[in-house]
């Protein structure tokens, strides 16, 4: 049984206070049984438009659960998907503060920015290879209004994919010498590599994640716009990340991108 109208908007009145004042919530499958990945991405559409409202402007796209693990703790076989606003965009090296987090962790990956629109359904990897016109090594910032992230997929999705900010790199031609799934991620942590990973893991190859989000779109009748980019989805596992750490992403053939947490 879906959740109704009331049920819809006081469920994403629990996220949005919850973003505001930094001060995570239970699940909200634990409030809501009957919530579904639909009501889920109803509860997402729903805090889009009140920031929307607010003066926000979407600038980018985000893509979750590409990996095997993740998709499997979550118990999926898909990805899922998010918005990133003009206000989730941090410059490269800034400092950002803590409390703009609830429990924040941080992901490498391959941000692509689009020159043509891409609308599913039927979009392929090489079409969107075809409408991109550059891509650059990123660090995502993913972060939990639920607490302890003690998620189920309809709560990461309502929750916005669990989107926190994203730290963007220099923008690279693309070209077709850029080999995206052989390319190698390295992730460190106050000047340690804790984790790397090469683009293959983010469903074979990062621009077939692009052309899926496209497509899980068209039913929404969403297009990814000219000059919007998307995250494509992490090649390592998300390490969290505390006040004082800076975290560092290098991409083969991209560069490198940090933040600090301060």
């Amino acid at each position: 049984m879906a959740l109704t109208t009331e049920e819809l908007n006081a469920a994403a009145d629990l996220l949005h206070a919850a973003h505001l004042n930094r001060a995570p919530i239970a699940p909200l499958t634990a409030r809501y049984r009957a919530l579904s990945v639909d009501n889920a991405y109803a509860i997402q559409k729903i805090n889009l438009y009140r920031r929307l409202q607010l003066g926000r402007t979407v600038v980018g796209h985000k893509i979750g659960l590409t990996s095997e693990p993740m998709q499997t703790l979550l118990g999926v076989d898909e990805p899922d998907f998010g918005y990133v606003l003009d206000d989730m965009v941090v410059p490269d090296g800034r400092a950002v503060p803590a409390d703009w987090f609830c429990a924040p962790r941080v992901e490498p990956e391959i941000a692509f920015l689009l020159h043509t629109a891409l609308r599913g359904p039927g979009v392929t990897a090489d079409d969107v290879r075809a409408a991109t016109g550059a891509v650059a090594v990123a660090l995502e910032i993913v972060d939990s209004r639920i607490a302890d992230w003690q998620i189920t997929l309809p709560d990461t999705v309502a929750d916005n994919a669990s989107s926190g900010a994203v730290v963007l790199g220099e923008w690279v031609p693309f070209s077709a010498a850029l080999d995206l799934p052989n390319a190698r991620a390295s992730l460190r942590l106050n000047d340690t590599e804790i984790d790397t990973g090469l683009g293959s893991a983010v469903l074979g190859d990062p621009a077939t994640a692009v052309a899926w989000l496209a497509n899980a779109l068209a039913p929404y009748d969403i297009e990814i716009a000219p000059g919007q980019f998307v995250m494509s989805g992490s090649f390592t596992s998300a390490a969290f990340i505390h006040r004082g750490d800076r975290a560092d992403a290098a991409i083969t053939g991209l560069g490198t991108v940090s933040l600090y947490l301060d």
